[in-house]
């Protein structure tokens, strides 16, 4: 059974235009070539584990990097190096390697997992480095409407001015993404209502 976590459909719906087609593509991969791939996110970025971590991709102001998590090890085998390379910086989906290919590679990936081979520590040095990035995020400005609705609710707004930034960040990224008037208006309503109980954006799945 294919599971989502919400968080990386929320990562998808807040990153740049061009790269939104090619992080569903990469992740439609990953579930076609590992039907049990489990997604989390880490170093604020989507992963996907199987038998440990498999893989991790991020998405920058002009590219997309997808990472095998032991990719260096694969890079052994010309051919999966030659399809991992270009993944390094995904500008469009014209440079996604062939399904084919970056199927087989991560079913390769599978096998080392499987095995417990260990990651090379330039591997899991570069990955982190990598996703380290994304963890910087600029600041988000509150959507007018939204400040509004916060304001005229004293219990939300004293909640949501505890919530650490993270938490607040999600509120405002779902709201500022709304392409229409009517579901940003939708969510306002929810939003507010949430957080005057305590609860963060993605509080159905905290305690899965």
């Amino acid at each position: 059974m294919v599971t989502r976590d919400p968080r990386i459909d929320s990562y998808i719906e807040s990153a740049p235009l061009f790269a939104r087609p090619i992080l569903l593509e990469l992740r439609a991969r990953l579930h076609a070539a590992c039907p049990d791939v489990v997604e989390t996110m880490k170093w604020s970025s989507p992963a996907f584990e199987h038998h440990g971590i498999l893989a991790v991709m991020s998405a920058f102001k002009a590219h997309c990097a997808f990472v095998l998590w032991k990719g260096k090890i694969l890079e052994a085998d010309a051919e999966i190096a030659a399809v991992l390379a270009p993944c390094a910086k995904l500008r469009s989906e014209d440079d996604l390697p062939k399904r084919a290919a970056l199927g087989k590679a991560v079913k390769a990936a599978m096998a080392l997992n499987q095995e417990k081979a260990a990651a090379p520590r330039s591997a899991r040095a570069a990955t982190k480095a990598g996703t380290a990035k994304k963890a910087k995020k600029p600041p988000i400005a509150a959507h007018p409407q939204f400040a509004r609705a916060l304001a005229a609710s004293k219990a939300a707004t004293a909640v949501f001015a505890a919530f650490p930034p993270s938490a607040q960040r999600e509120y405002l990224e779902w709201i500022a993404t709304a392409k229409q008037e009517e579901t940003r208006m939708r969510r306002i309503e929810q939003a507010v209502e949430w957080i005057a109980e305590g609860k963060r954006r993605h509080w159905k799945y905290e305690s899965c």
